[in-house]
């Protein structure tokens, strides 16, 4: 898909949904993106109007169960990698397998892991992922209250698990998502001090 063609989709969208795109700078090297808060399906079509707008090469993490039928060719095509939920650990190691070949691109996690309100938790795939490859995490967001969404600062995890989500908690406490009420708070299940995800 052509540059022009990208932007004029993301253009679309932002008209169809009534956000506007509100970011920092896009990072200069490859990251993991997280997208967050996930409250609605309209997250998936606005993080592609982000990263179309922006010029941006993602992947993203999506349930398997998109790539049966005529929407695997599109979720592909769109950088979709399939999840095994029976089997989620394993897409670490394929992901990484992948950074090592050299593929540059920039990784989009859902660590709520559900558009509904989950356990309470964020999964930690995006901590482990972002930790083992030494990639930055770049906060994506969408707040439903002001109708935007975008890019917020990069950071660099040290490795202190409660530290860098104290980090993390700090940008998104007043980012809403599209559905306020199927916001979860960020916090990883195994979060203490030197404690690894």
């Amino acid at each position: 898909m052509s540059r022009t063609i990208r932007r004029a989709v993301a253009r679309l969208i932002w008209a169809g949904t009534g956000y506007r795109l509100r970011t920092e700078p896009a990072p200069t090297r490859p990251t993991v993106f997280i997208g967050a808060p996930h409250t609605s399906n309209t997250d998936f079509f606005l993080m592609l109007a982000i990263a179309f707008e922006m010029d941006l090469h993602i992947r993203f993490l999506i349930k398997d169960s998109w790539f049966k039928g005529p929407m695997a060719g599109i979720m592909r095509s769109l950088g979709g990698i399939p999840v095994d939920r029976k089997d989620p650990a394993s897409i670490v190691d394929e992901i990484l397998a992948a950074l090592e070949r050299g593929e540059e691109f920039h990784l989009v996690v859902t660590p709520e892991g559900t558009r509904g309100k989950g356990s309470g938790y964020w999964k930690s795939g995006f901590y482990r992922i972002a930790l083992k490859a030494g990639l930055p995490v770049t906060l994506g967001y969408v707040d439903g209250v002001a109708k935007v969404a975008g890019l917020g600062p990069s950071i660099e995890l040290t490795g202190d698990v409660a530290a860098d989500m104290d980090v993390i908690r700090a940008f998104y406490q007043d980012k809403s998502g599209v559905k306020p009420a199927n916001r979860t708070e960020p916090r990883l299940r195994n979060e203490t001090p030197d404690a690894q995800p």
